[in-house]
């Protein structure tokens, strides 16, 4: 089964009537996936694998934000975390960098999603694929993941 059918299938288990959407274009960054559905690099959930003193946490952030390494460690009881190579995160999530879905994963994950989501009534995720990608709206993303929404992101000018 490849990697969208993987997350299709994980969506359609869950009672979504969530649409999958296969683009002729790269989603694989904010601004590209942005340009792709049309909408806010912010509606782009950067779905983002950190190691917290080599603990696995998926932070959901923003597309016109960046994860803070400091905060997620705070919030991971940890001395530090660091964003994993793309090995580990094939290995942990079962998907390539600029394809990784906020689910469906090889292991189960702590999951916290950047609150700067929620000011959008719909965010677009990756798929699977680094040019597939499905709409959703942002509490159900809290819901369908388990995440704690939190503060993750660098202040402006840091």
């Amino acid at each position: 089964m490849s990697s969208v059918e993987r997350v299709r299938r994980f969506l359609q288990e869950q009672g979504l009537s969530v649409q999958v959407k296969e683009m002729d274009q790269s989603t694989r960054t904010a601004a590209l996936a942005a340009a792709a559905c049309g909408c806010p690099v912010g509606a782009i959930v950067k779905s983002l694998l950190f190691l917290a003193d080599g603990r696995p946490v998926l932070v959901l952030v923003s597309g016109d934000k960046r994860a803070d390494p400091r905060k997620i460690a705070r919030l991971m009881q940890a001395g530090q975390a660091a964003m994993a190579n793309a090995d580990a995160v094939r290995s942990i999530t079962g998907y390539a960098i600029g394809g990784v879905p906020p689910v469906a994963h090889n292991t189960p994950l702590m999951v916290f999603l950047d609150g700067t989501l929620l000011r959008y009534d719909i965010v677009w995720a990756a798929a699977g694929a680094p040019n597939a990608v499905f709409p959703i709206a942002p509490g159900e993303l809290l819901r369908l993941t388990g995440a704690g929404a939190a503060d993750v992101t660098e202040e402006p000018g840091q």
